[in-house]
């Protein structure tokens, strides 16, 4: 199985149902097949800030969200992650390409690399790193949970070594 079909299946496996994607190298294999879900609705978007704008309206609308990007777009989303979803208790998951950690070959990665856990500690956004690709749906559906436990939005950071399998 390859990482994309695991964290696909683990999308299909909660339902969600709506997802807005910002081109990422590693999520390369998982845009499409979500592109291609008959029962998912995907929305491409330039900016991470305004893909979680639009997953929270989506979820007002009924629908389970989940937004695809690099952890670099974090950084973009704090003011509407913080803002909004924490805020008002809107749920999401946040399926993260963790670049600038272990096999980083671009050195303009690494210091968002090494912030990312920090941020979403800061934020008290809780975190699932899989430890293996055979675990990678088990996270996407737990994040889900606790998302929607929580009423706020949960990540899955999928570091380097797991996109090479």
């Amino acid at each position: 199985m390859t990482p994309s079909k695991a964290v696909y299946n683990g999308i299909k496996d909660t339902g969600i149902d709506f997802i807005v994607s910002v081109p990422c190298l590693n999520l390369r294999e998982l845009i499409p097949m979500v592109d291609m879900d008959p029962e998912i609705i995907h929305v491409p978007v330039t900016r991470e800030e305004e893909g979680v704008g639009i997953c929270a309206g989506a979820y007002m609308g009924g629908r389970r969200p989940a937004i695809l990007m690099q952890n670099s777009g974090l950084g973009n989303s704090i003011n509407a992650l913080a803002s909004l979803n924490l805020l008002y208790g809107i749920p999401l998951v946040m399926i993260i390409s963790h670049r600038g950690v272990e096999g980083e070959s671009i050195c303009a990665q690494v210091p968002m690399g090494e912030l990312t856990t920090k941020l979403l500690d800061t934020l008290g956004i809780p975190y699932f790193l899989p430890d293996s690709i055979a675990d990678a749906a088990e996270d996407v559906k737990m994040a889900w949970g606790s998302a929607l436990d929580e009423k706020m939005p949960s990540a899955v950071l999928l570091p380097i070594p797991f996109w090479r399998g």
